[in-house]
């Protein structure tokens, strides 16, 4: 196996074990405390589980064997999962409560907002999940964090933030979703309303869940309106509609409104222009950047996936400038997968 061995394509699995506790002290949901039939609304998530070859390009950062949850969105057997679940898997399994383990192929991913769909091969006997809105979701809003496994592995939490993420990956979203207590198997759960609509699915746990707040674990869910304006095309199509952003392939950190490359993507368009990693970053094309949401937003600004940038870097004391021909990432993707 390639690198240590990730259960949720963020952390090692023997860090399931220590957030344990987390879900033993958070309340269970219970029927009297929701206005839907809790068990037939949970039981719409399924549990997930994913191999990716060796070689893939994802197996050294998000592991080979992957576990997560998916949620059933319709009676035509399309299930809404977070994507680094199922990204570069050549295998993808479904298990629902009560049921026989049933394959999965993957119908579309979309980078921008990390959603991907699954189609089951066979039937998936539970029923759908109701679909719902976190538009008009405010802070201290009652939800439910639902995993694979009903009430017993759910618990009730709050909304603490509804904020802008920034992650290193080139990856944003204007208003994600922030949830405590912190559940420890987040990964493509359901977030669901005390209506039992469904409106975020999981993504990360977070250490800073409330705003301001090092010190205040929680998870992260990816609003479920992200789904509505991409979902006909990937089903039809399998692909991110373009035109596709300028992607660079690298990792970038902040710290103190300051920002460095952490990593980069051998052959990704950054790499090919020399960019190195301990970096640090401080413009695109003469415009300062002091954040990544700053810097992610002065990139997509430029123009679409192809088109010419100029990072402005400082190595070892000295100021440079370094051009980068941008791509699109869905092509890098699967340029690595056909060889």
């Amino acid at each position: 196996m390639a690198g240590p061995e990730r259960v949720n394509g963020h952390r090692p699995s023997g860090l399931l074990h220590i957030l344990d506790p987390s879900l033993k002290l958070a309340p269970h949901p219970t029927q009297e405390d929701v206005d839907f039939d809790l068990d037939a609304g949970l039981s719409s998530v399924v549990r997930l589980s994913s191999e990716v070859p060796e070689n893939a390009f994802s197996a050294r950062s998000l592991g080979t064997e992957r576990q997560g949850n998916a949620i059933l969105l319709n009676d035509d057997g399309i299930l809404l999962t977070i994507g680094y679940l199922v990204v570069d898997a050549h295998t993808i399994t479904l298990h629902a409560k009560g049921g026989q383990d049933v394959r999965a192929e993957l119908v579309g991913y979309n980078h921008e907002t990390g959603f991907a769909l699954l189609h089951a091969l066979s039937p998936v006997d539970v029923p759908a999940a109701s679909i719902g809105t976190a538009d008009d979701l405010d802070k201290g809003a009652s939800v439910i964090i639902a995993p694979y496994g009903g009430a017993d592995h759910s618990i009730s939490a709050k909304v603490v933030s509804l904020r802008e993420f920034a992650g290193s990956w080139e990856y944003m979203l204007d208003s994600a979703i922030f949830t405590a207590p912190v559940h420890p198997n987040w990964s493509g759960a359901a977030l669901f309303r005390t209506d039992g609509s469904l409106c975020g699915v999981g993504s990360l746990w977070i250490n800073d869940a409330e705003e301001g707040k090092n010190e205040s674990p929680g998870n992260m869910f990816v609003p479920i309106d992200l789904l509505h304006p991409i979902y006909e095309h990937l089903v039809s199509t399998g692909l991110a509609q373009g035109p596709h952003r300028p992607w660079l392939g690298m990792y970038t950190a902040e710290a103190m409104n300051r920002l460095f490359v952490s990593g980069i993507i051998p052959d990704a368009p950054a790499d090919l222009a020399g960019v190195e990693a301990g970096d640090l970053v401080y413009g695109i094309d003469d415009e300062t950047a002091t954040s990544l949401a700053g810097l992610y937003r002065k990139l997509w600004s430029a123009g679409d996936a192809g088109t010419k940038i100029v990072l402005n870097l400082r190595r070892d004391g000295e100021d440079i400038d370094v051009t980068v021909e941008t791509n699109s990432r869905y092509s890098f993707l699967e340029k690595r997968a056909n060889h």
